[in-house]
């Protein structure tokens, strides 16, 4: 896992992050192919075992996941292929949780981030179109944002208690 940045990379005397601040955070530049997908899984995977599973504030590690995955397959499927995809994960300090960006050189607007309408029927048999629903069904916040280079793409979720997540086998 790349060396995390936190209030001892940047000099400060602080022990604990400010809590706007992230308490460690990773850029990772992925393969603009369908390989990058499981990557970006793994890498998530790793950043919050790093943590520790029963660590204060850890967001869900299975809704992190499946939402970068998201966010990295639409990537790969909605841009030229020109330039880099980045993943960036910021661990926040406390209450916890985590921000991820995945950034792409396409400057369109990634679609609509839309909340579904209570009375629209999703076909159970399509097979595109849900991964923004999903992530800003189980985010707790979603968005663009342009960058200097194309998007950026994120969302975030809290940290969830301890005694609220389900025990790993």
């Amino acid at each position: 896992m790349p060396e995390a940045t936190g209030p001892e990379a940047t000099g400060s005397d602080a022990t604990e992050p400010a809590p706007d601040r992230p308490a460690a955070s990773w850029r990772i530049r992925l393969p603009h192919t369908t390989a990058a997908v499981p990557i970006a899984r793994a890498l998530i995977r790793a950043a919050l075992d790093d943590i520790g599973p029963e660590a204060a504030g850890r967001p869900c590690g299975d809704t992190a996941e499946l939402l970068t995955a998201e966010l990295v397959a639409n990537a790969v499927e909605h841009t030229a292929g020109q330039g880099p995809i980045e993943l960036v994960v910021e661990l926040r300090a406390a209450p916890g949780g985590c921000q991820i960006e995945v950034h792409d050189s396409e400057p369109a607007r990634p679609g609509r981030l839309p909340c579904p309408d209570p009375g629209t029927e999703v076909d159970p048999w399509q097979e595109h179109g849900r991964g923004l629903l999903l992530i800003r069904a189980l985010s707790s916040d979603c968005g663009h944002r342009p960058t200097a280079h194309g998007k950026a793409v994120w969302f975030t979720l809290p940290g969830v208690p301890a005694q609220g997540r389900r025990r790993e086998p």
